[in-house]
C-alpha cells in the first residue's frame, strides 16, 4: 500500500513500522540466531509454586535446573537438565534417553517450551535476572484493580 503502516493483505495495522511481519524474515532470524539470542528464545515456564514465589512467568533454561516434561511421549517424567543444546534448539534431561540400534544410549532432545521448571539453579546472576524481571512486573499491581477502585466504579452511575 501507499501508507507503510497499513498492510493491505490483512487490512490490519502494524504495531511498529520498523519491525517486519514477514514470515520469511522471521524464520530466517529465528534459525540463524546466534547462541546468545538462542538462550533467550529457549526459555521455559516456571511451575506454579515458583511463579508465585518469584512473580516471574518464564526464564531462560540452564544446565542444572530441574524440570518436568508436560507434553509428548515423556510427559510426566522429571529430571535434571544435563545440557542445553542451543545448536539443535533442544535440552537434554537425565534419564530421558533411548537405545540406538547398535546398543548405544543417547539423550532424547526435548523442546524447552514443553517442560516446566520445578527447581531453579540460583546463583547471583540468576537472582539478579529474577529481580529485574520481577521489577518490571511489580509496578504497583499494574493492570490489577484494587478493591477501592472496584467500589468507586460500581458507584459511578
Amino acid at each position: 500500500g501507499i501508507c507503510p503502516l497499513l498492510d493491505i493483505s490483512g487490512a490490519t495495522m502494524k504495531y511498529s513500522a520498523t519491525v517486519s511481519s514477514s514470515r520469511r524474515k522471521s524464520r530466517k532470524a529465528h534459525f540463524s540466531a546466534p547462541s546468545n539470542e538462542r538462550r533467550k528464545l529457549m526459555s521455559a515456564p516456571l511451575s506454579t509454586e515458583l511463579r508465585n514465589k518469584h512473580q516471574v512467568r518464564a526464564v531462560p533454561i540452564r544446565k542444572d535446573d530441574e524440570v518436568t516434561i508436560v507434553r509428548g511421549t515423556f510427559k510426566g517424567r522429571e529430571g535434571k537438565v544435563v545440557q542445553v543444546y542451543r545448536k539443535k534448539w533442544v535440552i537434554h534431561i537425565e534419564r530421558i534417553t533411548r537405545e540406538k540400534v547398535n546398543g548405544a544410549t543417547v539423550n532424547v532432545g526435548v523442546d524447552p517450551s514443553k517442560v516446566v521448571i520445578t527447581k531453579l539453579k540460583l546463583d547471583k546472576d540468576r537472582k539478579a535476572l529474577l529481580e529485574r524481571k520481577q521489577g518490571a512486573k511489580a509496578e504497583k499491581g499494574k493492570g490489577k484493580f484494587t478493591e477501592q477502585e472496584v467500589q468507586a466504579m460500581a458507584n459511578v452511575d
